[in-house]
């Protein structure tokens, strides 16, 4: 499965295509704390970024390939994000 859910963290692993949008997005309304772990993942759906940014979703750790980090990082960075 490309996304896991494991309390208040979601970890992204492999390619996460479109499919998971909605159920990113309905885990996400029933976890507004939550926090996301992109390390394993190496292409992320821009349906799955739109629902992250919506959601002001907080990273905790970004991809290891450096053009998907730069790319989610100019998306999603926030405040919360800001120094990781």
């Amino acid at each position: 499965m490309p996304v896991e859910f494991k309390r208040n963290v979601a970890f992204f692993r492999g390619q996460v295509g479109v499919d998971e949008a909605e159920v990113l997005l309905g885990w996400l309304q029933q976890h507004p704390a939550a926090q996301a772990d992109l390390a394993a993942c190496s292409h992320l759906h821009p349906a799955n970024l739109q629902v992250m940014m919506a959601a002001a979703l907080r990273v905790k750790a970004w991809p290891a390939d450096p053009v998907l980090r730069q790319w989610l990082q100019g998306a999603l960075t926030t405040q919360a994000n800001e120094k990781r």
